[in-house]
């Protein structure tokens, strides 16, 4: 099995990992929309080396070894994310694709020069924070900007998610990272905000994108 599928899957487990510290056999499948005898084919490969630990018909769990490998593999699928964005100026709606490619490369120099050039970034171009070389993940105390509920200003800091699609979106309405963003009102029945940001007329935005958007109290 080529190490690049191995990487796939530990980065998919780092990915539930962050939500529960149990991890099924049906919710990996679901992650990476495989059957469930090619993860349980996978799985073994990965005990083997490792990363995981497993049994039959028990959640699966990463090791030490196996979080640290996988946030490896995420700083360098960020780092290059970054460096596609501000040095090569792609889009931050274009930067993924191209950077799923790059997270396989094994020179750690390349991505260590990478880093340099960028002056040592904590985050990639959606906010997300980027591992240091050790592994280690700082995390931002960003809430949803959903859940602000108040009037008041805040700050666009990361985007819980970044599909296509949603960047395009927050591209035609002007949001970016770091716009200034005042909550006028917050409608009770569906939880939609009224807001301005640039200076420019009041807004609406629905529910559904601000609960994509995690934002810093001003």
């Amino acid at each position: 099995m080529p190490s690049t599928t191995k990487e796939n899957y530990l980065k998919a487990l780092y990915t539930l990992h962050q939500r529960d510290e149990q991890i099924s056999l049906t919710d990996l499948g679901n992650q990476l929309d495989v059957s469930k005898p090619t993860v349980n084919d996978m799985v073994k490969k990965l005990q083997a080396k490792g990363w995981i630990v497993y049994e039959k018909y028990k959640p699966v769990t990463l090791t030490l070894e196996g979080k640290k490998a996988a946030a490896l593999i995420i700083r360098k699928h960020r780092l290059s994310e970054m460096f596609l964005a501000k040095v090569m100026g792609f889009g931050w709606e274009e930067v993924h694709e191209v950077a799923e490619e790059l997270e396989h490369i094994k020179s750690q120099k390349l991505f260590d020069r990478m880093d340099e050039l960028l002056g040592f970034p904590n985050e990639d171009p959606h906010g997300s924070p980027i591992p240091d070389k050790n592994g280690n993940l700082t995390k931002h105390n960003y809430v949803l900007l959903s859940s602000i509920g108040t009037k008041g200003k805040v700050i666009l800091r990361a985007l819980k998610v970044s599909s296509v699609d949603f960047l395009l979106f927050l591209n035609k309405k002007g949001l970016e990272l770091g716009t200034e963003i005042k909550v006028h009102q917050v409608e009770d029945f569906d939880k939609s905000l009224t807001i301005s940001y640039l200076d420019e007329k009041e807004v609406t935005l629905t529910h559904h994108v601000a609960q994509r958007l995690l934002v810093e109290k001003v």
